[in-house]
């Protein structure tokens, strides 16, 4: 049963995507970067949230909503969760105030439809292995496109990893916050139990997404501000989901 709820979420996926990623592409001719992420990337993104919660049986349950700038704060953010699923991705863009810009790997522009589309949008596609080219990328790029309104999203671990697993946490994110005073706001989640690493089946039940308090990076060291960070977010992890960690 559940592979089949899965089929379908994955179907309707696919096939929504292709009217609404060329549509993009073609209006971003003419529009702006905001007007394409609302009135196009946004109500994509959560009529796929909605269909892995109602068919696939996807829940989640938000924590510390409060932390989140509400929409007329000006300040610099940097978002950083942890990175379990392809679920958040798609969930964040989903339920934020602000626009956001992803840090991403550039193989991903080359998804037909799909790549076009977040390559129309002011995001930050990186070769990741050209580190010193990437990491100049994202401090030219970062601090003007959240002037413009946009937060930038970055996985400090870098790549999806398995529940109960932790990855390498990388200072790009706070090395960034440090350079343009943003900033920066821990996140963890357990979208692993419902949507596994590498997998295209849906498991039913509840996502915990927990927002920690922003932090201001101004005056910090980018590596001692990543630990405090990491620190955070595993310990919060063991609390939202300790049978993963026994």
């Amino acid at each position: 049963m559940n592979a089949i709820r899965s089929l379908i979420v994955f179907c309707w996926i696919v096939i929504s995507v292709i009217p609404q990623g060329i549509a993009l592409v073609v209006c971003s001719l003419f529009l702006s970067s905001d007007r394409l992420w609302w009135w196009f990337a946004v109500p994509w993104l959560r009529s796929v949230i909605w269909m892995a919660k109602v068919v696939g049986g996807v829940r989640w349950r938000l924590h510390g909503e409060e932390n989140l700038p509400d929409k007329e704060d000006g300040r610099r953010v940097i978002l950083c969760p942890k990175h379990q699923s392809t679920w958040e991705t798609f969930f964040f863009p989903s339920m934020t105030s602000h626009p956001l810009a992803y840090v991403f790997k550039k193989e991903l522009l080359r998804i037909p439809v799909f790549g076009w589309a977040i390559g129309s949008l002011d995001m930050i596609h990186i070769d990741r292995r050209k580190r010193a080219e990437a990491w100049t990328k994202v401090a030219d790029m970062g601090g003007p496109l959240m002037d413009s309104g946009k937060w930038v999203i970055m996985f400090p671990e870098g790549t999806r990893t398995e529940r109960g697993s932790k990855g390498a946490y990388k200072s790009g994110a706070t090395r960034l916050a440090v350079l343009t005073e943003a900033w920066v706001i821990p996140i963890a989640l357990t979208s692993g139990q419902c949507w596994p690493r590498r997998s295209f089946w849906f498991i039913p039940g509840v996502i915990d997404v927990s927002i920690g308090e922003p932090i201001h990076a101004a005056g910090r060291e980018p590596d001692e501000l990543m630990r405090e960070m990491e620190t955070w977010i595993e310990a919060e992890m063991r609390r939202l989901d300790p049978a993963a960690y026994t």
